[in-house]
C-alpha cells in the first residue's frame, strides 16, 4: 500500500537526489494530443527546492514537449525509481513552469546544480501531491556511471550553435504547441 506525504521531508530528500535517473510525464490540453514521457539523468540536475517544490535543469534536446505542455497548462508529473535497494516508486505531481536564462530566478536557481552545457530552462514544479508506491515490479539494475555524450556535444557545439539548435528543433512541439517561440518575458505558475 502507498503512502501520500504532506510534503517533501529531508529523508524523501535524500532518497530522491540519490537516483541516477527519474521520469518526466506531461500532456497537451486537447484530447488527440501526443502526450510525452522523458527519462533525465545525470546526477544534480535535480534538486528538491523546499517541501513543496523542486527544480531540475531542462537540458537542450531534439523536442520541447515538456516546455510547449507546462507552457499550455502546466501539468506534470515526474516519477522516481528505485532500481538498488529496497523497491520504491515516488512520484511527484505538481504545477510547473520553465524560468529561462536572462530571467532574474534563473542566475538564483542556476548554483544549485551541476554544471552541464547547453541548458535551455529549469523547470520548477509547485508539487501538490507526492505519493510512493511498492515499486515491487521494477527490476534491480546496476548503476554505472552517467553518459557524458550529451555534455560532450552540447559543449562541442557551444552556445551560439546551441541556440540556433533551439531556434530550429525546440520552437514548437510535435502537435504545434509554441516551445520556445515568442516565450513570454514571465513565465509563471499561472501561466
Amino acid at each position: 500500500m502507498g503512502t501520500v506525504f504532506d510534503g517533501i521531508d529531508e529523508k524523501l530528500r535524500r532518497w530522491i537526489e540519490h537516483q541516477p535517473m527519474f521520469v518526466v510525464a506531461t500532456a497537451p490540453l486537447a484530447a488527440d494530443g501526443l502526450m510525452n514521457c522523458s527519462p533525465k539523468g545525470s546526477r544534480g540536475t535535480f534538486r528538491v527546492l523546499d517541501e513543496r517544490r523542486f527544480g531540475y535543469l531542462d537540458l537542450t534536446g531534439s523536442g520541447v514537449e515538456t516546455l510547449a505542455h507546462l507552457r499550455e497548462n502546466g501539468r506534470i508529473v515526474v516519477m522516481f525509481c528505485a532500481f538498488e535497494g529496497r523497491p520504491r516508486i515516488v512520484r511527484l505531481h505538481g504545477r510547473g513552469y520553465a524560468v529561462l536564462p536572462g530571467d532574474s530566478r534563473f542566475d538564483d536557481l542556476l548554483p544549485r546544480f551541476s554544471e552541464h552545457p547547453g541548458v535551455r530552462s529549469i523547470v520548477v514544479v509547485d508539487v501538490t501531491r507526492v505519493a510512493d508506491s511498492c515499486g515491487f515490479g521494477v527490476p534491480r539494475l546496476d548503476y554505472v556511471a552517467d553518459r557524458d555524450v550529451l555534455n560532450l556535444s552540447r559543449a562541442k557545439k557551444g552556445e551560439p550553435a546551441m541556440a540556433a539548435y533551439r531556434d530550429k528543433h525546440n520552437a514548437h512541439s510535435l502537435d504545434g504547441l509554441p516551445g520556445l517561440t515568442d516565450w513570454p518575458t514571465a513565465v509563471s505558475p499561472s501561466g
